[in-house]
């Protein structure tokens, strides 16, 4: 063999090695963002779970603001479709939306002082704020990965790597900011319901 033939035959392997690697990394990433899913369709399948008994207890109390609860459980049946579905657009506007619902339904239930002492109650609202905040941060790894995977498929060489093997942008959780606005209890309900003495 010819010195030519031998330095050529070496910088195709080196060349096929590095593109292995660079294979194997986008392999490792998208498995990272399906990882960071997964750990948050946990989170959401417990709180689809418990959704139902904190809205049988609060129809204990027949005068409760009866809209909220419907309201409740129609968001927990988008978010469980897009949930079912990977649709991350629809989740992330469903979420806002639950979330909306639960902290309406949280707020209302200020004026119900025998509901609010029910241990059924406590725990369920416990449980389902500790879920919640679960979700937040898991949301955040969850982006975080997203994002790392979409750089890295968009630069150069592993965007050539990308394209060939079909790897793919995946889209980011954001939840709407409907979640984050305060929730006016006049404007929503007008005024509480009046106990009588």
């Amino acid at each position: 063999m010819t010195t030519g033939i031998i330095i050529f035959l070496g910088i195709l392997t080196v060349v096929f090695i590095y593109g292995v690697m660079l294979y194997n990394g986008l392999v490792t990433l998208k498995h990272n963002v399906a990882k960071a899913w997964a750990n948050i369709d946990v989170l959401l399948k417990q709180r689809h779970d418990e959704l139902p008994k904190l809205v049988e207890v609060c129809k204990q109390y027949k005068e409760f603001e009866q809209t909220t609860l419907r309201r409740v459980i129609e968001a927990r049946s988008q978010v469980q479709s897009a949930r079912e579905t990977q649709n991350i657009g629809a989740l992330g506007k469903a979420e806002g939306a639950l979330r909306m619902g639960l902290g309406q339904l949280f707020a209302l239930a200020e004026a119900y002082p025998e509901l609010k002492a029910n241990e059924n109650f406590m725990q369920l609202q416990q449980r389902i704020s500790t879920l919640e905040d679960g979700i937040s941060d898991r949301r955040e790894l969850y982006n975080e990965a997203v994002n790392i995977n979409n750089v890295r498929i968009e630069q150069f060489p592993e965007a050539t790597i990308a394209r060939l093997f079909h790897f793919d942008a995946k889209p980011l959780l954001k939840f709407s900011t409907a979640e984050k606005a305060d929730i006016d209890m006049k404007q929503l309900f007008g005024d509480p319901p009046q106990t009588s003495a």
